[in-house]
């Protein structure tokens, strides 16, 4: 041991690397077997645990928590009501804000769609051609009234910060197709969720994992896309000269693992300057199709957004394994309707409602409906009576989502909430339920797929979840 005692900078890090052929050998090999016993291998879309109905998800995040009774799930009790004491009627709980107005009925009329006859909401009418194509879950609930710990527990599986997104769940569990681009990718429209970036991260799985941030509504959606150098040959040579100065600074100082993920994401980001250019470019689209996106819509937030859905069919195509959609600011505060909720909500589903339906129809028209699923969802829903006057508080209680292809059934409703449509009340649906199906449906168990640290196995679901079998076609 006496070679370690001239370098002052000794890590346990580098002493383990050092005695690699020792018990540092031994600790990567239970590494191993772990993962092996697990049956998965990181960035591997090859080991899977059972037949695949999927093999890409996209997530339309619905930022602020759409209400479930104004789009997805009509209670009539609300209009015979309307207007009368809550707690007259109904055993009320305290809310965010407690400011707890009257019953609210809904300003929209709802409608049957489609031949399943599924109930969809006036301000969808495009996402409502493909009622036929949906399930929609009404009884999902949530563990947070606020925000940013909602917000946590529907990307990463915990209320706080400093996990793994799904993203990277399902990045490093089934790697990508598409080694020139990252398997999870964020489409932002102009806002980013509440608590931030975390949402996206990769926690304590590799670094390489964590989401790449692209302006879905920008040209150029990411910074230095462009080659700093006169060609792609001169970059290349750069970037070999600095992976060889990195490898160097790994036999000394540097932690091996960060060394890894540093040169992994330098690889894929020169990768990218030559992917993502002609990826962005949607001049290549007919006019025809960019039309039914909404790209020629008078409202600019249509325009914004349909150009992210557009966008993420064609990550889809080249094998992107994640993409999550965010909302355009229209500057009603996301669909977190406090007050003006028909001014809110009707301005946030001008927004996404064409764009969503194109996304479908153009899935669908190209094959690829069936093995991408689609997720649109909040944080989580909100009350059945007013705040304030016109306005909706946070509700976790009970609320809508819905998903589409993928290996999901079309043109159903699984689960309720009560007559207000205030709780779940028949098979209610967990954070963990719905992380646990989508792994599920892309081939992976999740109880299996799991990470060793800070003592324990660690996964996406935690100790909980359970595949929503009924759903399944």
């Amino acid at each position: 041991m006496d070679q370690w005692n001239n370098h002052p900078w000794i890590t346990r890090r580098s002493l383990l690397r050092g005695g690699c052929l020792g018990f540092g050998a031994i600790a990567a090999d239970l590494l191993e077997v772990r993962l092996g016993l697990a049956g998965v291998s990181p960035g591997s879309v090859e080991t899977l645990h059972h037949r695949p109905r999927a093999k890409a998800v996209i997530f339309l995040y619905m930022d602020g928590g759409p209400s479930q009774v104004d789009t997805f799930d009509p209670k009539p009790h609300l209009d015979k009501y309307d207007r009368q004491d809550p707690y007259k009627l109904m055993k009320v709980e305290p809310t965010q804000f407690n400011s707890i107005g009257t019953v609210l009925a809904s300003p929209w009329k709802f409608k049957p769609c489609g031949q399943s006859g599924l109930p969809i909401s006036a301000l969808f009418p495009h996402i409502g051609v493909h009622a036929d194509k949906m399930c929609i879950i009404r009884s999902m609930v949530a563990k947070f009234p606020e925000h940013t710990s909602a917000n946590y527990f529907l990307h990463t599986g915990l209320g706080l910060q400093g996990r793994p997104s799904w993203g990277a769940w399902f990045g490093y569990g089934l790697g990508s197709y598409n080694d020139s681009l990252p398997s999870f990718i964020v489409l932002n429209g102009g806002l980013i969720p509440p608590g931030g970036l975390d949402n996206f991260n990769s926690g304590f799985l590799p670094a390489a994992y964590q989401a790449s941030v692209l302006k879905g509504s920008a040209a150029e959606p990411v910074a230095n896309l462009k080659f700093r150098e006169k060609s792609a040959k001169d970059q290349r040579a750069k970037l070999d000269m600095a992976a060889q100065l990195d490898k160097m600074s790994a036999t000394k100082k540097s932690s091996f693992p960060e060394w890894e993920a540093a040169l992994k994401n330098q690889e894929t980001a020169f990768r990218m300057q030559t992917e993502v250019p002609g990826l962005v470019d949607i001049s290549q689209e007919s006019k025809e199709l960019q039309r039914r996106y909404g790209l020629e819509s008078t409202y600019e937030h249509t325009r914004i957004y349909g150009r992210q859905c557009l966008l993420a069919r064609r990550l889809v195509e080249k094998g992107v394994r994640f993409i999550e959609v965010t909302c355009p600011n229209v500057g009603f505060d996301r669909w977190d309707q406090h007050s003006d909720l028909k001014n809110g909500h009707e301005k946030n589903a001008l927004a996404v409602d064409q764009p969503i339906g194109a996304l479908l129809e153009d899935l669908k028209a190209r094959g690829l409906l069936e093995t991408t699923l689609v997720v649109f969802a909040g944080e989580f829903g909100r009350t059945p009576f007013a705040q304030g006057s016109n306005g909706r508080d946070h509700n976790p209680m009970g609320f809508s989502i819905w998903m589409a292809g993928g290996g999901t059934k079309g043109g159903m409703a699984y689960g309720a909430t009560d007559e207000w449509g205030y709780r779940a009340v028949e098979n209610p649906v967990q954070i963990h339920d719905l992380h646990a199906t989508m792994l599920y449906l892309l081939g992976v168990d999740h109880k299996r797929l799991t990470v060793r640290f800070g003592g324990r196995d660690m996964r996406l679901t935690d100790v909980h979840g359970e595949v929503i079998e009924k759903i399944l076609a």
